[in-house]
């Protein structure tokens, strides 16, 4: 059985925090004991490892459970809000006789958001992590709309920690897989999750994706240039008022989403 010390020789070594630890060497002792999953820390490769079986699985179960449990929160507080007073302000759609339901695009998806649960395209969503973010974007109430003020995710407060998981669940993992596709069939993706072309930008395609209506993701893209050894390049860029409708781990989670959209398209 591998050691801590020999675990953690496989991290960064940088303590970044993103799997939720304080320090590598904790993520490495508790992976060790069966208690962490090793697949909380984006930059570690377990491939071939001597790991307790029981670890992914506890942990899974535990992130399930925690996950369910803020569902339950959310819901609980969205009880007491007046959907017909909030449509507007979230480009939501709503109907008098249906004054607990809401309804809007969530990247192309139709969303159906009731106070007792959430179908999109019919069907209940099958990563809780939708959930968390779709209560949130409606108890957030609209209260500050977009302005198109595109700023970085390392512009927003305490969103250090985040960048790194930004870049490797969405911006890097999205490069790679448009470098081998020709830029118009990566505006025609964009194109078809609502996206706006636009015209005046130094990256080879700037596009405005409307994730939700009140949360548009500004998507840069740089074609690789492999004779001056640039590779492929994806930066997203978020209205500096969007924190007014998501916290900082349901918007990068939507950035991965975008990804995911993206990605299922260009095949």
């Amino acid at each position: 059985m591998i050691t801590p010390l020999e675990l953690v020789k496989r991290t960064p070594k940088s303590n970044c925090g993103e799997c939720g630890y304080p320090t590598c060497l904790a993520f490495a002792a508790l992976v060790v004991k069966g208690v962490a999953d090793p697949q909380r820390c984006p930059y570690l490769d377990a491939t071939g490892l001597d790991l307790p079986q029981t670890a992914t699985v506890a942990a899974d179960q535990l992130h399930q459970a925690q996950d369910l449990q803020l569902i339950e929160q959310l819901k609980a507080k969205i009880l007491p809000l007046d959907f017909g007073a909030i449509a507007a302000a979230l480009g939501a759609n709503w109907q008098p006789d249906e004054p607990d339901r809401l309804s809007f695009r969530y990247l192309g998806q139709e969303v159906a958001l009731a106070k007792a649960g959430i179908r999109i395209n019919g069907s209940p969503p099958e990563d809780p992590r939708d959930q968390i973010l779709l209560y949130n974007y409606v108890h957030s109430g609209g209260s500050t709309p977009p302005r198109g003020d595109w700023v970085g995710l390392e512009s927003l407060p305490n969103s250090i920690s985040k960048v790194r998981t930004l870049a490797t669940y969405c911006e890097n993992r999205l490069a790679d897989h448009c470098a081998s596709f020709p830029l118009a069939a990566i505006a025609a993706a964009t194109a078809g999750l609502g996206g706006v072309r636009q015209p005046e930008t130094a990256a080879s395609l700037g596009c405005i994706i409307p994730v939700l209506p009140r949360v548009p993701h500004y998507l840069l893209y740089w074609q690789a240039e492999p004779e001056e050894g640039f590779p492929a390049r994806v930066k997203v860029l978020f209205d500096r008022q969007v924190l007014a409708y998501l916290d900082l781990e349901s918007l990068v989670f939507s950035a991965e989403r975008l990804a995911d959209a993206l990605m299922a398209v260009l095949r």
